[in-house]
């Protein structure tokens, strides 16, 4: 399982309604993409849940390491991001968790997110980054059991050493006090979204 997201910062101006339209004509597109997970297309609106900034920022789970590569590289979609709004960093992390909470029959309406860094080794040992990782493994988990949770993952960057964990609610999000971005939900393509692992993926 591969997490991959980009941000695209807009003016404070932007009308937002422009991408809530690009949204609701295009997004149907990755309904049925192969290799596909999910992909959510999540915005920040300014002023909305203590934004600072209006953000267009989808964040996709790919089972398929190919299939992200033709969507990223191979003229599977990606070029479309480019040519509308230029070439954005793409974040990208290495799936370590994943569950399905008691709404995933629902529809999402909302989203957190939580970047955390990884530390140096605490005890140099070489065996602390596991050992955070089952914790953080472990909450999450935990956190899969609140109602509203549709889906929630744990994903590390081995490049930055930084986890990020992203959770889908059918609801208000809340519960996820920690959550240190809050999005909107415009539409949820789902393809693959049974054949994510649940549990832990190693």
């Amino acid at each position: 399982m591969y997490a991959k997201q980009y941000e695209i910062t807009l003016p404070a101006d932007y009308d937002m309604e422009i991408i809530r339209k690009r949204v609701a004509g295009a997004g149907h597109v990755f309904d049925d993409r192969a290799g596909l997970g999910m992909k959510a297309y999540v915005i920040r609106e300014r002023g909305v849940e203590g934004s600072p900034v209006n953000q267009y920022a989808p964040f996709y789970l790919w089972n398929d390491a190919r299939a992200m590569a033709h969507f990223l590289v191979g003229g599977g979609g990606f070029q479309n991001i480019v040519r509308d709004f230029g070439r954005p960093v793409v974040h990208h992390w290495t799936g370590v968790a994943c569950h399905a909470g008691p709404a995933r029959g629902a529809t999402p309406l909302a989203a957190t997110r939580r970047l955390t860094p990884v530390p140096d080794d605490r005890d140099g040992t070489g065996t602390s980054l596991a050992a955070l990782i089952e914790e953080e493994a472990e909450h999450l988990r935990e956190l899969s059991r609140h109602d509203g949770v549709h889906t929630t993952v744990l994903a590390v960057d081995p490049h930055h050493w930084r986890l990020v964990r992203f959770t889908l609610w059918a609801d208000d999000p809340a519960q996820d006090a920690d959550g240190t971005e809050r999005y909107e939900v415009l539409h949820l393509s789902a393809p693959g979204l049974g054949d994510l692992p649940e549990g832990r993926s190693w």
